[in-house]
């Protein structure tokens, strides 16, 4: 046993956050702090540095005594998490060395490339690269919803006619910082569509989906700001080869290993989802077209919840540690 893993005692592993003070640190403080094998060991904030965490994360209180540190040593971590906002991340790391066994996972867009090392962390589909891996970049919340609906179809190459995508958000993707389209008197009431055929998680789409599927056709993406916190709602078209039977079969085999993502014998709604990792497929074959519906927790399974399952898998633990929560349905 290493040395960094024994600090915290048999089976338990050391936390550490950047970026402590948005939606996704809170959510993650929200799994760890009853995770059986994590301590959170510092929660960094720069604006919020002296502050007790549950002053910010209210739902906490109760729940941790934890107060938020200015700077963190990377010394007094098994695991961190950088939850910043986009760019912040890769300018962490530059007048930093990452200590020898520290496990990084990144919550941001900044290495979901697959630079400098990092491992994109989807586990339907790269589990035996993340369990091998010391730095995983997680995926984004629209990514992955869309993702999960299109993977088995890529992965058997079937993906033959332009795919459209209508996926609807729920106001905490937006992050924690007030703006014109996320307060309650616009938000409230409204729907709104943006970044058409422009969102900047398809590049990571249609990389991924592109390594499995190398003639990949059209992915035309309209998102749009939804009435609700959390969830993401997505409903994909396109021309499928396949018979209902068949593609129910395809997508069984495919997630049939992964403990969080399911094919749903009916119409999925969101609230089947809401504060779980789950992600769930519904699949209507209409003439040639195949409908696809996904649905997630965009803080969760879309972030949060994701980097646990990552980290689960990087520690060789439990892949379902922390997680098995049931959405509140009503």
């Amino acid at each position: 046993m290493t040395k960094r893993a024994r600090h915290c005692g048999k089976n338990m592993y050391r936390i550490g956050i950047i970026g402590g003070a948005g939606y996704t640190a809170g959510e993650l403080l929200r799994l760890l702090v009853n995770h059986p094998a994590a301590r959170i060991a510092f929660v960094q904030s720069e604006s919020h540095a002296g502050e007790p965490v549950a002053a910010v994360h209210e739902g906490l209180w109760g729940e941790t005594d934890l107060v938020f540190a200015g700077s963190a040593d990377l010394e007094q971590a098994d695991v961190l998490f950088l939850c910043g906002a986009h760019g912040k991340s890769a300018q962490f790391w530059e007048n930093r060395q990452k200590p020898e066994g520290l496990k990084v996972i990144d919550l941001a867009q900044d290495f979901r490339d697959q630079s400098d090392g990092y491992v994109y962390g989807l586990p339907e589909w790269q589990k035996s690269r993340i369990q091998g891996a010391d730095k995983v970049a997680n995926p984004g919340c629209f990514a992955t919803a869309i993702q999960l609906a299109l993977l088995p179809l890529a992965a058997a190459r079937l993906l033959t006619g332009e795919v459209n995508v209508t996926a609807v958000t729920g106001s905490t993707g937006a992050g924690v910082k007030p703006s014109a389209s996320t307060h309650f008197s616009w938000r409230t009431n409204n729907l709104s569509a943006y970044k058409v055929f422009e969102h900047q998680h398809l590049l990571e789409i249609r990389r991924n989906l592109g390594s499995l599927q190398p003639e990949l056709p059209a992915i035309n993406f309209v998102p749009v700001r939804g009435d609700f916190p959390r969830g993401i709602f997505a409903t994909l078209h396109t021309d499928c080869p396949l018979s209902q039977e068949e593609a129910d079969a395809l997508y069984n085999n495919f997630y049939q290993d992964a403990p969080f993502t399911f094919l749903y014998p009916g119409p999925v709604d969101l609230k089947q989802v809401v504060n779980t990792n789950k992600c769930l497929i519904g699949l209507e074959k209409h003439g040639p077209k195949l409908v696809i519906t996904s649905v997630i927790d965009n803080l969760l399974k879309g972030a949060a919840g994701q980097a646990v399952e990552n980290m689960n898998l990087m520690l060789g633990l439990d892949q379902t540690a922390g997680l098995r929560l049931k959405a509140s349905a009503f």
